[in-house]
């Protein structure tokens, strides 16, 4: 199995989607293999998506690794992974915030809070939790270095953008694209896309 994972991350960095080291290192010691349902194994290093229950899917690797390249989470970051399904991303964050940093998951479906708990729980990540997502989308009053959200919106949430601290970074797939945004000292927000994704859709109230 590790050499299959292995296999994985080298496919990934001869496709250019993964390029960081410390990135690299935190998909080697975060194994798919924990995040993927009962009879899915023979496809658990295969990159694509694969089905975890409540029509949600566990991200295809490349996806992940791409959208976690633009996010570039640091040792010590607060970090938001709205949308945690099966709990590997959050996991994948938890690894890369480090025992400083902290990384809250939101999870609509409750039986994927409990599912995703239940895949965190023998990985010793104490900085990491997943709680359910309410109605509004985030966590309004709170502000993060670092949001990734892992569904697609069906237009911009910008009320996200007071979510995050100045210099912070959101990484969020809209329709078929996923856009890098970073806010500036001044409040002014920077922009990226980076199109032709297929995402399951991001359901909010507000």
């Amino acid at each position: 199995m590790q050499n299959a994972m292995n296999h994985l991350i080298e496919t990934m960095r001869q496709k250019g989607v993964l390029r960081t080291p410390r990135i690299a290192e935190a998909f080697a010691a975060v194994d798919r293999r924990f995040f993927v349902p009962p009879g899915f194994e023979a496809q658990m290093y295969e990159d694509h998506p694969l089905p975890i229950g409540e029509g949600q899917t566990i991200s295809q690797p490349s996806t992940v690794a791409f959208m976690l390249e633009l996010l570039q989470p640091e040792a010590g970051d607060r970090i938001l992974d709205i949308g945690s399904g099966s709990g590997w991303t959050t996991a994948l964050l938890g690894y890369l915030a480090g025992e400083k940093g902290s990384v809250e998951g939101l999870e609509r479906q409750p039986a994927l809070v409990e599912t995703g708990r239940r895949n965190l729980a023998p990985l010793g990540l104490p900085n990491v939790r997943i709680d359910p997502a309410g109605a509004v989308l985030g966590r309004p009053g709170e502000t993060y270095d670092k949001i990734l959200v892992s569904a697609s919106a069906p237009q911009l949430p910008v009320q996200l953008f007071d979510q995050l601290r100045p210099g912070g970074v959101l990484v969020i797939p809209v329709e078929h694209t996923i856009y890098r945004f970073e806010k500036q000292d001044d409040g002014t927000i920077r922009r990226e896309a980076y199109p032709g994704f297929v995402f399951v859709p991001l359901v909010y109230t507000a």
